[in-house]
């Protein structure tokens, strides 16, 4: 079992709040998680499936339950299938609140994240749970071009060889994008058009989201696909990377880009073969910019919030770290062992009045390009630079 570092922050909300809920996609392991940790903590767990028609029967007379098992650790799995559930909880917990009574797990519906928060406001902490990072790979002996190309879904990622990492994730794709995402919004989406839809995604992975273009080249409204985008960020599939214009002196782009979040569902629905074909395929410059975004994303500290930047004057990097309202650092993504870039990247560091900038590669030692750009890993820069902002 891969282990996870959100384990210990989730250790520390079981001991503070009576119910903790770990939103993210399905097949991450949010389950085995929450069951590790309530053993873990000794506590006796009571464990009810809402995607079970018996466990939901189970559950006719909620409170009643709950009363009877106030020192079990009780597991409401994908609890956005029972709405109703949360104004029922509150009672429970205020008559007896006691930390870590309650895990609730989803799969980041808005309906899960509205209707806790107005029926459980100060009674529960949320976190996510995202799929396995390169930090989490490395500590248990996962190369970082195994874990690139696989992803970070755990069954993904520990696939016996690739093809069997293809099998799940086509499966994946097949089952869960195409047709569960409708379950689980509550809505009717047209599966031929989603699939289209997450094709065109793959094809324009980093690029600038512009949902005229999209709507036309589907045929259906720009506010039809906005909602389709909103349905794949909420379940976790999808990064909108922001621009930054804040404190901007210039005519800068403001729209997000778009990224598939996790690497392997990127690769399969681009044919990626293999591991060794993924450095000679057409998309391999944007699969290593959206897989530095999201391994920094879900690394930095976090107080802080990750950009773009760019000008119509092509000033540009592709991520720019801001603490507050400060940027702090700029980020250029090159795949390549002796990156070149142009100017664009040194005027961000001008407009922005930035002192450091950095280059992130696949792999080699760390360098001073100049006296104001360093280039290194991933795995260094995430070990060394980040933590430290």
């Amino acid at each position: 079992m891969i282990n996870r570092s959100a384990s210990a922050n989730i250790d520390i909300l079981l001991s503070e709040f009576p119910a903790i809920a770990l939103l993210g996609p399905r097949q991450v392991g949010k389950t085995t998680l929450a069951k590790q940790l309530a053993n873990a903590n000794k506590k006796e767990i009571l464990y009810f499936d809402l995607e079970s028609d018996g466990d939901i029967a189970k559950l006719n007379d909620a409170e009643y339950i709950f009363n009877q098992f106030q020192d079990c650790c009780i597991i409401l799995d994908e609890v956005q299938r029972m709405p109703k559930l949360f104004s029922q909880l509150r009672p429970v917990i205020d008559n007896y609140r006691k930390p870590g009574r309650f895990i609730l797990t989803g799969s980041a519906s808005p309906e899960l994240i509205k209707g806790v928060s107005e029926s459980l406001a100060g009674r529960i902490a949320f976190i996510g749970l995202a799929p396995i990072n390169i930090v989490e790979a490395a500590q248990n002996n996962i190369s970082q071009q195994q874990h690139w190309y696989r992803g970070g879904f755990p069954l993904a990622l520990t696939a016996k060889d690739d093809k069997a990492f293809t099998r799940w994730t086509e499966n994946f794709i097949r089952t869960y994008i195409e047709r569960d995402l409708s379950q689980l919004f509550g809505v009717k989406l047209q599966e031929k058009l989603m699939r289209s839809f997450w094709f065109m995604l793959a094809a324009n992975n980093g690029g600038i989201w512009n949902s005229e273009t999209y709507a036309r080249s589907l045929g259906i409204s720009a506010t039809t696909i906005k909602r389709y985008l909103d349905f794949l960020e909420a379940a976790f599939l999808i990064r909108q990377l922001p621009a930054w214009f804040v404190n901007a002196t210039k005519r800068v782009v403001k729209s997000p880009k778009l990224y598939i979040r996790d690497s392997g569902i990127l690769h399969v629905i681009n044919r990626v073969a293999s591991q060794n074909n993924l450095p000679l395929h057409i998309s391999v410059g944007a699969s290593w910019e959206g897989y530095v975004v999201e391994q920094i994303s879900q690394t930095k500290p976090s107080h802080i919030d990750m950009y773009y930047y760019r000008t119509q004057h092509g000033a540009e990097c592709d991520i720019l770290l801001v603490n507050g309202i400060t940027p702090v650092l700029a980020i250029e993504i090159k795949y390549a062992s002796s990156p070149v870039f142009s100017k664009g990247f040194y005027t961000v560091l001008d407009d922005l009045k930035l002192t450091e900038g950095w280059v992130i590669v696949p792999d080699g030692e760390a360098f001073k390009i100049n006296g104001k750009v360093q280039c290194s890993s991933l795995i260094d820069f995430i070990n060394t630079k980040i933590q430290m902002l």
